[in-house]
């Protein structure tokens, strides 16, 4: 007869085996959610997915942040059929992913407006730009600008320096950012002055944030969410953008200094192409 030692440890024996089976078969149910999101939205989405994996049992993966060009850009990945169930970008983007297949048709949902800022290198005095005059006279005197690759740089470059009438004088001392964002180059001292969507800059350590560009000449941009075309979990990516886009996500939203889209601000223009 077996004693009660070996017996006891038997059982223990079984129980290990149990849980370790038991374990194998959760990794092996888990429901993975692949989330590419712009740079803009980063921060939000990294806040806001742990209480949707909390709610829905999945576990949510950051694919990329940028939108940018070159193969690494959510583009070329999408083009390539990687795993996308969710793609977060701004809105214009997101249509035109959605002209050419690579979002699904009708799972548009906007999650956020977001505002261009102006940030400079560590150890730099802010400047006014509380004005457009300001605002010009700031750009001219800089010795060197860093702006997006994204639509804030786009918006910056095509149409704000020509409608002030200093292109010439600033394009030649402006650089474009590609593949990081345009504060870790002001950290760097690469650059004396930035722009950015303010979600962008506000993240990044040691430089010095200034404010929003003036209200004349602001871009307010939406941003939104759909079901990428090669997603594995549509369903599940349905429920994660209607959580983005819910009143409950606009606390973490606000703090990311970005405007949830479930609030609507009275008067606000926004630009959704």
């Amino acid at each position: 007869m077996a004693s009660p030692l070996f017996r006891r440890a038997v059982v223990g024996l079984v129980l290990v085996l149990a849980g370790i089976a038991a374990d194998a078969g959760r990794a092996q149910t888990l429901v993975e959610l692949h989330v590419m999101t712009s740079g803009a939205f980063t921060a939000a989405h990294l806040a806001l997915a742990p209480e949707f994996e909390r709610q829905s049992g999945a576990k949510v993966f950051t694919d990329t942040t940028t939108i940018g060009s070159g193969d690494t850009s959510i583009e070329a990945r999408l083009m390539r059929g990687e795993t996308a169930d969710v793609v977060i970008v701004d809105a214009t983007t997101l249509d035109r992913f959605i002209a050419r297949g690579l979002v699904v048709r009708g799972s548009r949902e906007d999650v956020a407006r977001s505002s261009i800022g102006m940030a400079v290198r560590p150890g730099t005095p802010k400047p006014d730009i509380s004005t457009v005059d300001a605002f010009k006279r700031t750009l001219l005197a800089a010795e060197s600008i860093a702006y997006s690759a994204s639509v804030s740089g786009v918006y910056l470059t095509t149409e704000v320096f020509q409608s002030l009438g200093i292109a010439d004088q600033v394009l030649p001392k402006s650089k474009r950012i590609v593949g990081e964002r345009v504060g870790a180059v002001l950290a760097r001292g690469e650059a004396e002055i930035g722009f950015q969507q303010i979600s962008e800059l506000m993240p990044v350590p040691g430089i010095t944030f200034v404010g929003p560009l003036p209200p004349p000449i602001q871009r307010v941009t939406v941003f939104a969410a759909g079901v990428g075309t090669p997603a594995k979990q549509p369903a599940l990516a349905r429920r994660y953008i209607a959580f983005l886009a819910s009143l409950s996500a606009a606390t973490a939203i606000e703090k990311t200094a970005l405007e949830p889209a479930a609030v609507r601000v009275p008067g606000a223009v926004a630009e959704r192409r």
